[in-house]
């Protein structure tokens, strides 16, 4: 569909090629987690341009994601990081994905979808060592249930666990590695060989080298933005993402003029209002009212009242925009910045979500390595 409104994400493929490059440690594989459209960046491009970069794996949520993948004639191994939701089995397996498995049901439900191809397939078990999200629980039942993926005629390719609390927990971190290390020796004396054994997401790459194992699964620092605040700051990662639009009209108010929905917002002086075409129907929080800024002109200016499902009004005092001009709600300006972090405390969230949410409404345009379609 042609593009008629000015709002947009730009992608530098060069910056995700380089934090690829930057979270690669020697003798580890990288597996580039994709899921949720790439958080929000695109995933089919994201993935292309983090292989290229030396990424051997891509990780997803859903099976569809992996299937959307593959047709777009991606051929790396993909790794479904839930367990298959029942009758998704055979598309799964078919397209070569690679599932996890960690309950009976879904070990049965797998091994007659794999049944009749050859060679057998490759699945990586999943351990619940705390997350007590998604996970064999509990954990000392992992040799038994190695021995039922055996004897269903599937192939451990993998062993993984996810770690809780990485970002801000040493202690917890460290009992989470320390029982699935054991789980490992367990399954390992016991003579069988995952082939990849993985727990470390950004978080516990960069701060536990223990937990780096055969592989790490490269998430949020993929796209350059921090796991936790501080954490990684000394890596210099590079955002990868620029949301922008432009002003689409501008009014001179006077000092005491209510702006938005429910007039939460009133004028301390005389401002020229800038009204920009972007809203929370594109995945701007509506938390943000009257809290966040934008850049406008290398300068912050301060949303202005509620934000609309469409577009939100800009404060920006004395200095009088242009219809047109530049308005970048997260990332650099000059020598300004919007981070997500800083749009996620103001919403009360994490950065995670302030990219992911940005909708499908919104086209993204790529540039920098491999930025040819």
């Amino acid at each position: 569909m042609t593009q008629l409104r000015p709002t947009w994400v730009d992608v530098d493929l060069g910056a995700i090629a380089h934090n690829v490059r930057t979270l690669t440690f020697p003798g580890i594989e990288v597996m580039a987690v994709v899921k949720a459209d790439g958080y929000g960046h695109g995933a089919v491009r994201i993935a292309r341009a983090a292989l290229d970069a030396g990424a051997t794996w891509l990780g997803v949520a859903l099976v569809e994601e992996g299937l959307g993948l593959r047709a777009a004639g991606i051929e790396a191994p993909i790794l479904v990081l839930s367990e298959c939701p029942p009758g998704s089995e055979v598309a799964a397996v078919t397209a070569s994905l690679t599932p996890t498995v960690c309950s009976d049901d879904g070990l049965e439900r797998l091994g007659a979808a794999a049944s009749a191809l050859t060679p057998p397939v490759g699945v990586h078990v999943k351990v619940d060592t705390g997350m007590h999200r998604m996970g064999l629980w509990p954990p000392d039942g992992a040799s038994a249930f190695v021995e039922r993926v055996v004897e269903a005629g599937l192939e451990l390719d993998g062993l993984w666990t996810h770690l809780a609390s990485a970002d801000t927990d040493e202690v917890t971190t460290h009992q989470q590695l320390d029982l699935f290390t054991d789980v490992v020796d367990r399954i390992r004396a016991a003579g069988h060989r995952p082939r990849l054994v993985h727990a470390a997401n950004t978080a516990g790459a960069v701060r536990f080298p223990r937990g780096r194992f055969d592989l790490v699964r490269t998430g949020i620092g993929l796209y350059g933005i921090e796991p936790a605040p501080g954490v990684g700051d000394d890596l210099g990662l590079r955002p990868a993402l620029t949301w922008r639009s432009a002003v689409a009209l501008v009014k001179r108010l006077p000092a005491g003029r209510r702006i938005s929905y429910g007039h939460r917002y009133e004028l301390a002086e005389d401002a020229w209002v800038a009204t920009v075409p972007v809203g929370y129907a594109d995945g701007y929080p509506r938390m943000l009212s009257s809290r966040a800024d934008v850049l406008i002109g290398g300068r912050r200016c301060r949303v202005a009242g509620s934000v609309t499902m469409d577009q939100v009004m800009v404060d920006c005092g004395d200095a009088e925009p242009a219809a047109g001009d530049e308005v970048v709600m997260l990332g650099t300006q000059g020598a300004e910045t919007v981070t997500a972090w800083e749009l996620a405390a103001m919403a009360d969230t994490i950065a995670y979500e302030i990219v992911a949410r940005i909708g499908p409404r919104v086209p993204r345009r790529y540039t920098g390595e491999g930025s040819a379609p």
